[in-house]
């Protein structure tokens, strides 16, 4: 699919997450439907909107998105080569989503992916493991790590409110985009 195709088709899917009853009962604001690339290599999956981002329809733009945002650009990345988003378009009611938001915005999340088809998928924190594994995932035991499925990579890391948190899991952050750095070039030098 071509960029211009694939940009069309994440607007419409913009268009259908505005225009969700289901979506809209559960949360407030703004739909937040992502930002980036269309053909990004590397997509950052989150949680849901926080305020900020429920007044522009942005993600990650409050204080733990300007940790991800700056621990993407440490590792090399352009923020417009990636793309960044959450299962749940809108902010929750209820501050976490609960499993049904998450399992029902999925839906408009998979179509995302199918469009953009990112090699690797970065879940940040347990909410995105749900989304995307379907199981919670204990993050503090299981944060740097992949796993593998029908040829995507699924990159473990918390999530930057976490680590905004607890200084331990914001320096165990870094670290984890360190391996994640690591990954993508051992990707580029093979092909």
């Amino acid at each position: 699919m071509k960029k211009s195709d694939r940009e069309k088709e994440l607007a419409r899917i913009a268009e259908e997450i505005a225009g969700c009853r289901l979506c809209r009962e559960w949360g407030t604001g703004e739909p937040v439907p992502g930002e980036g690339s269309a053909k990004a290599e590397v997509l950052f999956l989150g949680e849901a909107p926080g305020r900020q981002e429920a007044k522009t329809g942005r993600p990650f733009i409050g204080r733990s998105g300007k940790l991800l945002r700056s621990i993407i650009a440490d590792i090399g990345l352009k923020e417009e080569e990636v793309y960044i988003t959450s299962p749940v378009k809108y902010l929750p009611l209820r501050g976490t989503p609960s499993r049904e938001n998450v399992l029902h915005s999925r839906e408009h999340l998979m179509k995302q992916i199918a469009v953009i088809e990112p090699r690797i998928i970065v879940l940040l924190g347990n909410t995105a493991c749900l989304a995307l594994l379907d199981r919670k995932v204990e993050i503090t035991k299981n944060h740097g790590t992949t796993l593998q499925d029908g040829g995507r990579i699924f990159f473990i890391t918390c999530h930057p409110a976490y680590a905004l948190r607890f200084p331990a899991a914001k320096i165990s952050m870094r670290e984890d985009f360190e391996k994640l750095s690591a990954l993508l070039h051992i990707k580029q030098k093979i092909t």
